[in-house]
């Protein structure tokens, strides 16, 4: 688990973390801001799958010529941040109905 947390960029998945906090601590005092946290989760998890992309894509123009082997695992570690920011973002709506 802390492998795919490291694999998937430690910055946005620190921030994507906090708004999971924000979550679970917004369920208990702020229920409005439910769905607010879960989709400033979900936006960042796809920015960060978008910067990881564009940096990966960028070193593939640079070296030339990729095996595909290569840009599927670029591709797996880019999707990683945006697989937690989902996460986050079921979890506030699951939230969001039980409140």
């Amino acid at each position: 688990m802390i492998t795919l947390f490291v694999e998937g960029g430690l910055l946005f998945m620190s921030i994507i973390s906090i708004f999971l906090v924000m979550t679970v601590v917004s369920f208990y005092l702020h229920g409005d801001k439910l769905k607010t946290y879960g989709n400033l989760a979900l936006s960042t998890g796809i920015l960060g799958s978008f910067i990881g992309l564009y940096s990966a894509f960028i070193t593939i123009q640079e070296v030339g010529n990729a095996s595909p082997s290569i840009l599927a695992g670029g591709l797996r570690v880019a999707l990683i941040c945006t697989m937690y920011g989902l996460l986050v973002y079921i979890i506030s709506r699951i939230l969001y109905l039980f409140r």
